[in-house]
């Protein structure tokens, strides 16, 4: 073992052999702690004079989280350091008072997460928690509940003094259900875990070519023909259950579905998808993307998005736009007359354009507003202003594709560095972690447009048996690269940072995160808190 991997057992050791409280993840903005150190009695209670269902649920929710105390003391992997010597409090804090300025706005993309926390141990124990909008109170009672120090007697936590608010407004996670389906439980645990990382955005990828598991109500055919059998399908119940525990925990759901490429599971659709041709003007019996040159596709977006919006609260929808194949449109001589008629000759990108510009002239009609991929524009095709443009590839550079988009004066989102279904041997998660959304060529003005980022992970080999724990904590470098300051990017101060986090706010709290930084071991291990707890308690 080289003298550098022993140093960085020894960290990891010491982080992961104690369940010490005070590590939050991600790095709040401004944080400072002082050794008093206080006891949380078990009759501790947050206290607020406003009551609304979501603060209520939250309350509920980080009090069972806080209180998550040792397993049984003969488990050979209990949640707590036997050993740990008997910490001294100077009080007890029996109350944390939670002041909200305004229950009444709505979960946007201009949502204030922002809030302030202190503890203070003199002259009389006490606890404030502030916040501008309900959001801010969840972000807040999340780093509450990880300051907490848990051992075999007692629950203590530091003094502590905080003012946090994320760098950027818009921390994605992104998941593919329909390459593999997604079972809801695990949906709904991945909701758990944005929230433990601070992410509030959950971009839906809910069909693609290879299945259609989403049961729309206009058009009920399109899951019944496209999704993998009648039991690989998300139901209104189902979505909707998917919407508001997403709400509940500050949560935005943005589904997307993706025209006129990655279309085949629209086929149960009459004359809706491209048939192709051979060379010799003869149908194959194939058919490509999205027929963009009649009108009757356009009615059918039209009704099949109006219900999306009814469906979906969120005022954003993914469109897509990526990849979109030109051959099966080059092969078919309708849309070749087509092309010559309106004066296109051979560009296709044109094409493209032409049922771009209908489907976002539906979506102004409607009142969505859209994020695409960046494919679009890169075949020059003419945007609306407000678009939201989403960066993936890696080649040509995302710096260059950042620059070009935002000199365009394009609000962008970057995920080119973090596509976590893409594996590498040991700590990849420090790539994902250096990668920064506004380095690169630009000026403030152009930067200022990056409103944020997304961790994907597409389902090619992912599906409800490894999601969790191939994304989870990976992820976790994103969310506090997305969350706290451009400063805080220090590989290796975050390394023993993140191992901790993986331990104490993923593991012991039921979810199957895998280990990322070598030899290592959590107190809590996954059996043994699986073998104590029923997940639904948590």
């Amino acid at each position: 073992m080289t003298t550098l991997n022993v140093i960085l057992l020894a960290i990891l050791l010491h982080y992961c052999g104690r369940s010490e409280g005070g590590t939050v993840w991600p790095m709040p903005q401004m944080m400072s702690t002082s050794k008093s150190t206080l006891e949380i009695p078990l009759d501790f209670q947050f206290e607020s004079d406003i009551s609304t269902d979501i603060i209520d649920k939250a309350f509920q929710r980080y009090r069972k989280l806080i209180f998550l105390g040792p397993l049984p003391a003969n488990q050979p992997a209990a949640a707590v350091n036997p050993n740990q010597k008997k910490i001294q409090s100077v009080g007890n804090l029996t109350k944390l008072f939670v002041q909200i300025d305004d229950v009444t706005a709505n979960l946007t993309l201009n949502s204030d997460d922002s809030y302030s926390l202190s503890i203070h141990a003199q002259p009389e124990p006490v606890a404030f928690l502030h916040a501008k909008q309900t959001w801010g109170v969840l972000r807040g009672l999340e780093t509450f509940s990880q300051l907490i120090d848990a051992t075999y007697d007692g629950f203590f936590v530091k003094e502590t003094k905080i003012v946090d608010y994320p760098r950027f407004k818009y921390r994605g996670v992104m998941l593919d259900s329909a390459r593999h389906y997604l079972t809801l439980d695990v949906i709904l645990q991945n909701l758990d875990a944005m929230s433990y990382n601070k992410f509030n955005v959950f971009h839906w990828h809910i069909v693609d070519d290879q299945s259609f598991p989403f049961v729309s109500l206009t058009y009920p055919q399109l899951s019944r023909q496209g999704s993998y059998t009648p039991r690989h399908v998300y139901t209104p119940d189902d979505v909707d259950t998917v919407i508001q525990y997403a709400y509940e925990r500050g949560i935005r759901v943005i589904v997307e579905f993706d025209t006129p490429g990655h279309s085949s599971s629209w086929r149960s659709i009459p004359n809706f998808l491209t048939p192709c041709y051979t060379k010799n003007g003869i149908p194959n019996g194939q058919f490509g993307p999205i027929n963009p040159i009649l009108n009757s596709t356009y009615v059918v977006l039209e009704k099949f998005f109006r219900e999306i919006k009814k469906r979906f609260p969120d005022q954003y929808i993914h469109l897509g736009g990526d990849e979109v194949n030109f051959d099966c449109w080059k092969s078919n001589p309708d849309i070749q007359d087509f092309m010559t008629q309106h004066g296109f000759a051979d560009h296709y990108e044109l094409l493209e354009q032409y049922y771009e510009h209908n489907l976002v002239a539906i979506m102004e009609k409607i009142g969505l507003r859209y994020i695409i991929w960046q494919d679009v524009v890169d075949n020059n095709v003419k945007v609306d202003p407000n678009t939201v443009v989403q960066v993936w590839k890696t080649s040509p550079s995302y710096k260059a594709e950042l620059a070009k988009v935002t000199k365009m004066n394009l609000q962008t989102i970057l995920s080119s560095c973090w596509y976590l279904n893409y594996i590498g041997y040991g700590r990849d998660w420090e790539r994902f972690y250096r990668c920064d959304p506004q380095d690169f060529k630009g000026s403030q003005a152009q930067k200022d447009l990056v409103i944020g980022g997304e961790a994907c992970i597409w389902g090619e080999y992912v599906d409800s048996t490894n999601l969790m724990e191939r994304f989870w904590p990976r992820a976790s470098a994103v969310s506090e690269r997305l969350w706290s300051s451009a400063k805080v990017n220090n590989v290796d101060a975050a390394l023993p940072r993140i191992d901790h986090h993986r331990c104490y706010q993923l593991v012991r709290r039921g979810l199957r995160a895998q280990p990322i930084n070598g030899n290592s071991f959590c107190q809590a291990e996954y059996n043994t808190v699986m073998n104590s707890r029923d997940y639904d308690e948590l």
